[in-house]
């Protein structure tokens, strides 16, 4: 199957899988698609071993790394604040709101040899950059770089300029999602590669423009430059719709999150498994920027206009992060009251995701049903 993605690439079908988990990775770049590690929630250390283990796993099949370097961020102007900064900047209010939520759910501390993060717990050595911010992607950038991923994707608005330079000096493609058609301008004006149409359908950070709607301006506005179609996709026949609309092959995320491999937590992909495509809110309670999850008991409670809002980037998943630590350790426990908080971040395509399989054959699936479905549109029109 051949497209200018898979011409680009160097791969046999244009499916490519964003996950946290190496094994997803893995899976997918096997099976003839591009598997895209979502760096983010990585240590450098912790980051090379898995490009290495991936390296190992894949041989020569291509594979990419996603970073989050926000074009703006809470103390973005003066370099980006540390931990240390940002614990001051969190309002007492906040910090007493997150306490009552974790009281009232009856979710117990970490343990004292388990690490947290955040203005909540323990962790957070003197200086360390903070989440989300171009002082912690800076590292991440320079290990992929000395690994070997065929493509660098930034995840949240335009990669910088340096990163930009960084990833040509290497000889690597660089990747920018994009949730506006004159995002995707400036993105290639800027020289990205590829741009990722992500609609609002999605999990994770997403704008407000579907899918259906994003991908053609996409199309129209970045002339030759590939596309990807991303949000709500999962199957064969959206493959086929994106690619319809002019995309040049798709990005999945969600999708991945219930397979054999994922490292979801047990009781979040249980919820998934049952969820329906109305199950899910753009909410800002994690990153503090509007993200796609699973609507629980904490979307809710911090949806309720009578409470604190969330903070912005980095502020919130400073001032979260410990308890989201808490309460997934804590829904382990059968009938806790963690169990109706924990959450995570999926899209709409949540409501198909119903079934366990292994990534490789939600991978040959997606094909099936792809090639089925553009052969149902050419009989139409021999008829």
């Amino acid at each position: 199957m051949k497209t200018a993605i898979t011409e680009l690439l160097g791969i046999d079908v244009p499916i490519l899988a964003f996950t946290h988990c190496r094994d997803v990775v893995a899976a997918v770049s096997r099976a003839g698609g591009m598997g895209v590690l979502g760096a983010v929630a990585h240590s450098p250390e912790q980051l090379a071993i898995d490009l290495a283990w991936i390296e190992e796993q894949v041989g020569d099949r291509p594979y990419g790394v996603d970073l989050i370097v926000p074009a703006k961020y809470a103390g973005s102007d003066t370099g980006g604040f540390t931990l240390d900064d940002i614990r001051q900047l969190i309002p007492a209010e906040h910090v007493a709101f997150v306490n009552d939520i974790l009281a009232r759910y009856d979710v117990p501390p970490l343990p004292d040899d388990e690490p947290a993060r955040g203005v909540l717990g323990r962790g957070g050595e003197e200086g360390t950059a903070a989440p989300f911010s171009e002082s912690q992607a800076g590292p991440l950038l320079e290990i992929s770089l000395a690994h070997a991923p065929s493509l660098i994707v930034n995840a949240l608005g335009p990669p910088p300029p340096h990163m930009i330079e960084r990833v040509k000096e290497e000889g690597r493609l660089i990747g920018a999602l994009a949730g506006k058609a004159q995002h995707a301008a400036r993105h290639v004006a800027a020289g990205v590669d590829i741009i990722i149409a992500q609609g609002a359908e999605a999990g994770g950070h997403t704008g407000e423009v579907g899918t259906m709607v994003l991908v053609p301006e996409v199309v129209d506005a970045v002339g030759s430059v590939p596309v990807l179609a991303a949000g709500g996709i999962g199957r064969g026949r959206q493959m086929a719709a994106a690619m319809a609309l002019g995309a040049q092959g798709v990005w999945c995320g969600s999708v991945w999150l219930t397979t054999e491999e994922a490292e979801t937590h047990p009781v979040v992909k249980q919820k998934f498994l049952h969820a329906t495509s109305s199950d899910t809110v753009r909410s800002r309670s994690r990153t503090g920027k509007p993200a796609r999850q699973l609507r629980t008991a904490w979307t809710d409670e911090w949806d309720d206009p009578n409470t604190p809002q969330p903070l912005g980037m980095p502020l919130q998943p400073i001032l979260v992060n410990s308890a989201l630590a808490r309460i997934d350790r804590a829904a382990y426990r059968p009938g806790s009251g963690a169990e109706q908080l924990t959450n995570y971040f999926v899209g709409q395509i949540v409501g198909t995701m119903n079934e366990t399989k292994s990534a490789a054959q939600v991978v040959y699936d997606m094909i099936d049903e792809f090639i089925e479905a553009v052969q149902k549109l050419g009989h139409q029109l021999n008829d």
